[in-house]
């Protein structure tokens, strides 16, 4: 469905595809925004306009976020001459967080300062350990996830006439989560996984005093990381192994996978028996409150759902795993209420930032090696822009859309078929300002035949 505004940039119900290209076509309306596409109409204000209104439904991830845009109808079943209640999905955002790269941004600002402060030979206390941090502090990366998911709700919120958002307020069991089981008994909780051990000895009994990368038994073993440290592995007991000395030299820091890429079933083994991080669930704990207390700033009425109610919708409508179809059966579905469309296509929208605020670019040791210009605009574009380019000649003559690279002598750079090209930005026509996404489109999963229509 296509975001509709009035004359005065209010939004009203959106419309058909179909129906916006005829209003185009008839120029009673014009287009007020490309990604996602959204036209505003020249003669229509919203009293004169009849809106019921529709729902944002949110299904948060660690990784990514879905969001739908749903509105529940009252709809005749001629069959049975019933009436019920029917949920249709108009519109469907995949969120793809950058939470990896600020947390490895602001590991790598770390070790720079760290390497400086130690090759300069002088003592000073680390700032982080000397700072106060205030109530509901939350890292960086985590903050992401709150404001980015909050920021494209507020966007759809300019778009469609939204009366209701409903979030699915999850929280996680990490320590169940970590034996591989939904319940564990009060004693378990209370005692743990090394009640009475050492982790040493733990290990040792658990894998039967063998290396368990070749088998070998009766070498002194060390403790290995499954998942090395380097490539995000944690030091929880399910990512420990013994492994004899020469095993644990060759293998170094490398993955598991690479290690024992010849060997395929004591790989499966191995993994079968480490534990997936939980850093995913923990991050998603964390965040939970402070998305529902940030939309509920936002003005219309906020819902709070369980993941259990999400997953037994999304089981009774046939509805394929994706964060997308999540969002839509996020929420209480009354009796006789059915789900009976979804969006065949989602746009994915991957932050990217708008830059970096580094003035400086650094070797390997952390120190300055080039300085950067403080201009983000030159000649009207900044990096990130939709802009429209008319080439007149040479290799890649032709019209060419995509998002420009800004170049300080102003021959920027627009995608086209095959690579880059350079073009004077005399030949650019701005369409969308940057917002710090990268747009695009995938089709929805698949769902049972019969189930849901489409």
């Amino acid at each position: 469905m296509v975001p509709v505004l009035d004359k005065r940039g209010r939004p009203l119900m959106p419309c058909h595809p179909a129906r916006a290209r005829e209003l185009l076509a008839k120029g009673r309306a014009v287009v007020v925004r490309y990604v996602p596409f959204a036209i505003r109409l020249k003669d229509r204000l919203i009293e004169e306009s009849t809106i019921a209104g529709v729902a944002v439904r949110v299904d948060p991830g660690s990784c990514g976020t879905g969001i739908a845009v749903t509105t529940d109808t009252e709809q005749l079943d001629h069959a049975t001459g019933r009436g019920h209640a029917a949920r249709r999905g108009l519109f469907a955002v995949e969120l793809i967080h950058r939470s990896a790269q600020i947390r490895d941004g602001m590991k790598r600002r770390a070790g720079y300062r760290r390497r400086r402060r130690s090759g300069n030979l002088r003592y000073r206390a680390p700032r982080f350990d000397n700072r106060r941090r205030p109530a509901g502090w939350l890292a960086p990366s985590l903050r992401h996830r709150v404001e980015g998911t909050i920021g494209q709700v507020g966007r759809l919120m300019k778009l469609f006439p939204v009366v209701e958002i409903h979030i699915e307020r999850n929280s996680f069991d990490t320590h169940a989560l970590s034996l591989g089981r939904e319940t564990l008994s009060a004693l378990e909780y209370r005692e743990g996984t090394l009640a009475g051990y050492e982790v040493r000895e733990y290990l040792l009994e658990k894998w039967h005093r063998t290396c368990s990368y070749c088998g070998a038994t009766g070498v002194p073993l060390q403790i290995d990381h499954i998942q090395p440290r380097a490539h995000g592995g944690s030091d929880r007991i399910s990512n420990l192994t013994p492994a004899c000395g020469p095993c644990n030299q060759a293998k170094s820091a490398r993955l598991v996978e690479d290690f024992l890429a010849e060997q395929p079933e004591r790989l499966a083994r191995i993994k079968a028996e480490a534990k997936h991080p939980l850093r995913d669930a923990a991050a998603m704990n964390a965040t939970r409150w402070q998305l529902w207390r940030s939309a509920a700033g936002l003005g219309p009425s906020v819902y709070a759902w369980s993941g259990g109610l999400t997953k037994f919708n999304r089981g009774a409508h046939g509805l394929a795993k994706s964060h997308t179809l999540d969002a839509l059966a996020v929420g209480e579905l009354p009796d006789r209420t059915r789900i009976v469309r979804h969006p065949a296509q989602v746009l994915t929208a991957r932050a990217t930032g708008r830059g970096s605020y580094a003035r400086t670019r650094t070797d390997a040791y952390g120190f300055p090696r080039l300085h950067l210009t403080r201009r983000k605009k030159h000649y009207g574009f900044t990096t990130g822009d939709l802009v429209r380019a008319v080439i007149p000649r040479g290799k890649y003559a032709g019209t060419h859309t995509g998002r420009v690279a800004v170049r300080a002598n102003g021959c920027h750079s627009i995608p086209v078929p095959g690579g880059h090209a350079g073009t004077s930005h005399k030949n650019l026509r701005l369409l969308q300002r940057a917002d710090g996404y990268a747009y695009g489109t995938r089709f929805e999963k698949p769902v049972e035949p019969g189930s849901i229509g489409s």
